[in-house]
């Protein structure tokens, strides 16, 4: 529900985790060409994988001579990129040693990189010399610089799924909780050399967190707070629909395919989340890989409600994003991961055993994801 939690926003990798797990601090948005206006989706990520495996240098579990010695990556890696127009990835890994954390507080350092909860600021580059020369970066060429403001609207907290009690015994291999799945951001991104202007009003934003000793398969994302009514013409400047999961494991062991959903629509919010059975919740979901858009079908009900989605994306406009597991296999091999998706939501309210329509709505500046392990996993 739209519950804060600012405790789940905090760095995770103690006990087991510190040496067979993740943790990252997710934001996208949409900031405007500084001389010609034009849109550009951006996103920003602070990842940490093994701390108490690390040093003085990162370990980076892709390098042929780490894979060799089975040693398992250790590092704070600095994520960021842009959708659309010629999409990429850049990444710089840093030791564990330059990584900073505050235990009671979202504040943390990665070089100079910096992050809180109502502020981020960093630069990030790879020549195009080094991205051919190391593939174990997983990452294409470019530089990148920001100076944002962040100020989160809206949360949609998975409940007790994520709480402490669980965080604890690490009952999930893949925790999830999104502070921010409406975020205003301000300021500046500076990409290769051209400048965008982020705009809070019109930013688009999103701000959310996953840690864990594993990723899962299939993997999917969803989330827009772009809304107009298709009936009344109007922009929805309160509410935002936010899908995510897969197939989750609890204690190893695989559930079916399962999403969490939150469907915030003008101050109320509709959920679909397996967990909280009570609500009767039941998800349907599919992914269609096409030759030019990729699409995204989902179909949610509970006891009182019916939530009816199509999204779908310019495969051009997206990338094929790169992870690695703290176990150092590389088990997504084609994740797709966009910022400029489109679609439409059909949201009913339940009433005996007809549906009667809330609203018809038109989603834009969507984040998209999905991904399967390779065959081989």
């Amino acid at each position: 529900m739209n519950k804060s939690d600012l405790s789940r926003d905090l760095f995770m990798l103690k006990g087991a985790l510190a040496k067979k797990g993740y943790d990252w601090w997710w934001h996208n948005f949409t900031a405007y060409n500084h001389e010609t206006g034009e849109a550009k989706a951006f996103f920003i990520e602070y990842f940490v994988c093994n701390p108490v495996l690390g040093g003085d240098k990162p370990i980076l579990g892709q390098s042929l001579e780490n894979q060799v010695k089975h040693k398992k990556p250790s590092y704070a890696l600095v994520k960021v990129g842009a959708w659309g127009d010629n999409p990429k990835q850049i990444h710089n890994f840093y030791p564990i040693t330059e990584f900073f954390s505050e235990p009671d507080t979202l504040n943390l350092k990665m070089g100079e990189c910096t992050l809180s909860e109502s502020h981020m600021k960093g630069t990030c580059a790879v020549t195009e010399q080094e991205s051919l020369k190391h593939p174990e970066f997983m990452c294409d060429a470019g530089d990148m610089s920001w100076d944002i403001k962040i100020n989160k609207k809206i949360a949609y907290n998975v409940g007790y799924g994520a709480s402490k009690f669980f965080r604890a015994i690490n009952a999930f291999e893949m925790f999830w909780h999104a502070e921010g799945i409406k975020t205003e951001y301000e300021g500046e991104v500076v990409l290769d050399g051209v400048t965008y202007d982020v705009i809070p009003e019109k930013s688009y934003g999103y701000a959310d967190k996953n840690w864990g000793c594993d990723f899962t398969s299939p993997w999917l994302w969803i989330s827009s707070c772009n809304m107009k009514s298709l009936i009344t013409d109007k922009v929805l400047t309160n509410s935002v629909v936010e899908a995510g999961g897969g197939r989750p494991k609890i204690y190893g062991i695989p559930l079916d395919r399962k999403l969490l959903i939150g469907m915030y629509y003008e101050g109320k919010m509709y959920e679909y989340n397996f967990s909280k059975f009570w609500t009767r919740s039941d998800v349907n979901f599919e992914f269609i890989e096409g030759e030019k858009y990729h699409k995204w079908s989902v179909n949610a009900s509970n006891r009182d409600s019916i939530m009816e989605l199509t999204l779908q994306c310019d495969r051009n406009e997206m990338l094929l994003i790169n992870y690695e597991s703290p176990s150092g296999e590389k088990k997504h091999n084609r994740l797709w991961n966009g910022g400029t998706g489109f679609g439409e939501i059909k949201l009913y309210k339940k009433q005996g055993k007809d549906k009667i329509l809330i609203d018809h709505l038109e989603i834009n500046n969507a984040g998209c994801e999905y991904g399967e392990y390779s065959q081989n996993e």
